[in-house]
């Protein structure tokens, strides 16, 4: 019995960073290569997001196609306009692998991490996202440091917490002899919270 190849459904995928770019070119060129190598375009989402914004609605909405088993493949220009960094982008190759999906490149390279060169991509990328891993958190210590070294205080900073706006208040009653209770009723608020703004009082020494 002969089997009939079906075509590949694949969905196309455009990201540009500012608002003063489109993604015409891209959509030119991944449209062309869909063509070319005769694949069923499913959908085709852009958007308008930096590298880092972790809201990237359109992406998303590829996701839950890929989850649903609606497309076998996603066509990017470059594995930089799927990806948010290294660390995203092993995550969402490896749940893509979970599905069945890979990630297509304009130049034809195919991340599907299941091959044997895909394997070797993660083995890379595994790397890489550990170094950039290892990179945030050596920044992050860093600037903590900095920050005591010039005398900041860490943590919520006075009149940060919500319950600060009711302190004046509170603190104005208890000072007439009011009980938590009857400051909690009056005020519309729970007795932890009153009992929360006294502590806090006590620990400032105000």
């Amino acid at each position: 019995m002969i089997q009939v190849k079906t075509e590949k459904k694949v969905a196309i995928y455009c990201r540009v960073s500012t608002d003063d770019q489109n993604c015409e070119r891209q959509l030119h060129d991944l449209t062309a290569f869909a063509k070319r190598a005769k694949y069923k375009v499913m959908g085709i989402y852009q958007e308008t997001a930096s590298g880092a914004k972790s809201d990237r609605k359109e992406r998303a909405k590829i996701l839950k196609l890929a989850q649903s088993r609606e497309i076998e493949a996603i066509l990017v220009t470059e594995l930089t306009r799927w990806g948010r960094s290294t660390i995203d982008l092993l995550q969402t190759l490896e749940q893509l692998n979970k599905w069945g999906v890979s990630v297509i490149a304009q130049t034809g390279s195919q991340f599907d991490l299941s091959s044997a060169q895909g394997k070797m991509i993660a083995g890379v990328l595994s790397v890489l996202s550990q170094f950039e891993r290892d990179l945030i958190s050596e920044r992050t210590k860093s600037g903590l440091k900095a920050a005591l070294a010039r005398g900041k205080q860490l943590g919520r900073q006075p009149g940060q917490n919500p319950s600060d706006k009711y302190a004046h208040n509170v603190l104005k009653y208890i000072s007439a002899g009011r009980s938590y209770r009857w400051i909690a009723h009056e005020m519309q608020i729970s007795p932890t919270t009153v009992m929360a703004i006294v502590k806090r009082k006590m620990l400032d020494g105000r």
